[in-house]
């Protein structure tokens, strides 16, 4: 009976939810569809697009009262912008000979195949392309929009990581083609460099910016919130223990957070430090990475890493401190959400920064 019954709640879920997508689907594409309407009414001539404020208003007004206030002026206007932004999802075979959209039961049935996935048009609901036509960087809302699709966030998730300047945090780390890559296929995950970003935004957290705590108080705060923690560290994260014991002739230490990313296949070690970074601080990850290395991670496993996160991190000590293969990184957190401009405004230094590099080494290479 058991059994019975855990099939057939499973077959239920999964008939909800394919109904839900169903039903998103096909808002999605008849929003876009009268979009495209509206643009191409607009078109029409000069005159007629002099008075398209008006148009829409009129049709506003006829449509709400005819099917509710899912046509508003301002649903219209949404609908308008998600056409242009998005006219080129739907190829030829899909359009009509008025250049409208063949949207039938068989073809959205093949949507839902997980097989066919890369076809499909649109892959999240449409409150979340309103968020997304929102975002005036083609290349970042082209991110965003993977992300919530391949990491099924829900519409105040993607919101969460919009506000916490996920996209910039991730950029700021890479170089300008992993930056073009990112706005092609997300974030990637393949390497270490792949999980870091700078800086970790914790203010899920609720602790006060300029109040005192202590470092168990950090880490029991992240343990109390601990999904949100995961979805901070990115793709592939699950966690396995805090303060971690192990002993080492005849002493004993102790690693404040433990986790397993199992698209790497390491062990990835985070310490946490409310005050200034130290080389003592860098010494002790260390020896956290080593030991994990030569007695816990199995011999087919990736190298372990490890993380401090620290309020103020010190980067020529940590270049100093440790060898430039070290699997071991310094990152700062914040209390609070960033200015997503100071962000961008850091991602066009570095970008000019490294291109003036460039220049100096390709002049040096023709000198020599």
């Amino acid at each position: 009976m058991n059994a019975l019954l855990t099939d057939i709640r499973e077959l239920i879920v999964s008939a909800r939810k394919a109904v839900v997508h169903s039903v998103d689907l096909i808002q999605v594409v008849t929003n876009f569809d009268i979009g495209r309407r509206i643009v191409e009414h607009e078109q029409q001539g000069a005159e007629r697009a002099k008075y398209g404020k008006q148009s829409i208003q009129e049709l506003a007004k006829q449509l709400t009262g005819e099917f509710g206030k899912g046509f508003s002026e301002r649903n219209l206007r949404s609908m308008r912008k998600f056409y242009l932004l998005y006219s080129d999802r739907f190829p030829e075979e899909y359009r009509t000979s008025s250049g409208g959209l063949t949207i039938n039961a068989s073809l959205l049935r093949i949507w839902q195949m997980p097989s066919a996935k890369s076809s499909h048009p649109f892959t999240l609901s449409w409150s979340q392309y309103v968020f997304l036509t929102s975002i005036a960087n083609g290349e970042e809302r082209s991110f965003y929009e993977i992300e919530a699709a391949e990491n099924s966030w829900t519409l105040p998730e993607l919101r969460r990581q919009f506000d916490s300047g996920l996209y910039v945090r991730l950029a700021l780390s890479r170089d300008k083609q992993e930056l073009l890559r990112l706005s092609l296929e997300g974030q990637i995950v393949s390497r270490p460099e792949d999980l870091l970003k700078e800086p970790y935004i914790l203010e899920f957290l609720g602790l006060e910016e300029k109040s005192k705590y202590s470092e168990t108080e950090l880490e029991s705060a992240i343990i109390d919130n601990l999904e949100h923690f995961l979805l901070e560290l990115g793709k592939g994260f699950l966690f396995e223990a805090r303060q971690k014991r192990f002993t080492f002739d005849e002493d004993h230490f102790f690693v404040d957070l433990v986790f397993y990313n199992r698209l790497l296949r390491c062990y990835v070690l985070i310490d946490l430090k409310i005050g200034k970074l130290t080389h003592q601080n860098l010494g002790q990850m260390q020896m956290y990475v080593n030991y994990f290395d030569r007695f816990v991670k199995l011999a087919d496993e990736r190298p372990t890493i490890g993380i401090i996160l620290c309020r103020k991190k010190h980067d020529a000590l940590v270049e100093i401190t440790l060898p430039s293969d070290a699997n071991i990184h310094a990152k700062e957190y914040q209390l609070y959400l960033p200015d997503k401009e100071q962000l961008r405004e850091k991602l066009v230094q570095w970008s000019e920064d490294a291109e003036r590099l460039i220049d100096i080494l390709s002049k040096d290479s023709a000198d020599t």
